[in-house]
């Protein structure tokens, strides 16, 4: 058994992780701490806060007791808002705190790319444009080509959270370009896990969105490979074979 932990901030898509468990089909455990979430909203300065080492700390009292082995910070926004240098302090401080490897959601997206080997993306984001700039600077300093961006403006998860499957595919569309090799969708509070084969279907190309990586990372901190094609070209990846001498 692998035991996955997250630390997920409020509640809006957090229903996703037991589907993504689910759909792993495989000896894989997806333990979610809720943090507290303060202000629920996607402005610069909330985002900072609602990713606090004091904030992180108090779920990691929690996460500690589920014997998880790996911790992602699943908050996109709550990641990139610090920069690539704020956002990688982050990750060592929560390493630091849960005396395990530990990622966030934002270096997931880079980290994702990378595997499916893809340098040209869109960007789809639910958050309003300045908070979305944010991401986009954040996927240049991790070597992505950020060919196109869509902003749909909202301040709230809460709102983000009601969304469908139609609004989800509106989204992915009208970020896609012709010249993008994926298309990303960061917001951890929309629900995604149950639409991707529709997404890469209707795009006839890659779609990373923020749950599917967040829980991906885990997976790779943990030194595992699942194929689980339902859940992405993500995770259609042939596993890793180890020898050991």
């Amino acid at each position: 058994m692998t035991a996955l932990g997250f630390l997920y901030p409020g509640h809006s898509a957090e229903d996703d992780y037991p589907r993504i468990e689910q759909l792993l089909g495989s000896d894989i455990r997806v333990d979610l701490v809720h943090t507290d979430i303060g202000e629920d909203a996607h402005r610069v300065a909330a985002l900072r806060e609602m990713g606090s080492a004091e904030r992180l700390a108090a779920g990691m009292e929690t996460l500690r007791l589920t014997g998880a082995e790996t911790v992602v910070w699943a908050c996109t926004s709550g990641g990139f808002v610090h920069g690539w240098e704020g956002a990688q302090d982050q990750v060592r401080t929560l390493a630091r705190l849960a005396g395990m490897p530990a990622s966030s959601t934002s270096f997931a997206f880079v980290h994702a790319a990378r595997e499916l080997g893809v340098q040209r993306i869109a960007v789809g984001a639910t958050y309003p444009e300045d908070v979305a700039e944010l991401f986009t600077d954040f996927l240049r300093a991790g070597g992505l080509e950020v060919t196109g961006m869509r902003s749909s403006g909202i301040i709230t998860a809460a709102e983000v959270g009601t969304w469908g499957e139609e609004d989800v595919l509106t989204l992915a569309r009208a970020a896609d370009v012709p010249d993008a090799e994926a298309v990303l969708l960061p917001d951890t509070a929309l629900h995604t896990a149950a639409h991707l084969p529709l997404l890469e279907k209707a795009l006839s190309k890659p779609v990373l969105t923020a749950n599917q990586v967040t829980v991906w990372e885990g997976l790779r901190l943990a030194d595992r490979r699942v194929n689980a094609p339902t859940l992405g070209t993500l995770f259609t990846r042939e596993p890793l074979v180890q020898v050991r001498e």
